[in-house]
């Protein structure tokens, strides 16, 4: 599997993206290290995520989207589907 995380998400008004992304990204990271390095407080000077992501709006297309997250494992990597979609 590649080395990277496809979610489909709506995000209230409320909230930024970046709040939700930062919010995401930090609750995991202190999730894996607390079940793989048996570490109870946050770890320093170490990263789980990249600095950045790339973030998209949803419209008509959203049950494409679905399907290729649902099944980007079977694609292995091509990029698209057998129907020329993601």
């Amino acid at each position: 599997m590649q080395d990277h995380v496809h979610m489909l998400i709506e995000i209230p008004p409320k909230y930024s993206v970046a709040e939700v992304v930062g919010y995401l990204k930090g609750k995991s990271a202190i999730s894996v290290a607390r079940q793989f390095s048996g570490r109870k407080r946050n770890f320093n000077g170490e990263s789980l995520w990249a600095r950045g992501y790339a973030v998209s709006t949803v419209g008509f297309e959203e049950e494409q989207i679905r399907h290729y997250i649902k099944h980007q494992e079977q694609l292995g990597g091509k990029g698209t589907d057998e129907d020329g979609g993601f």
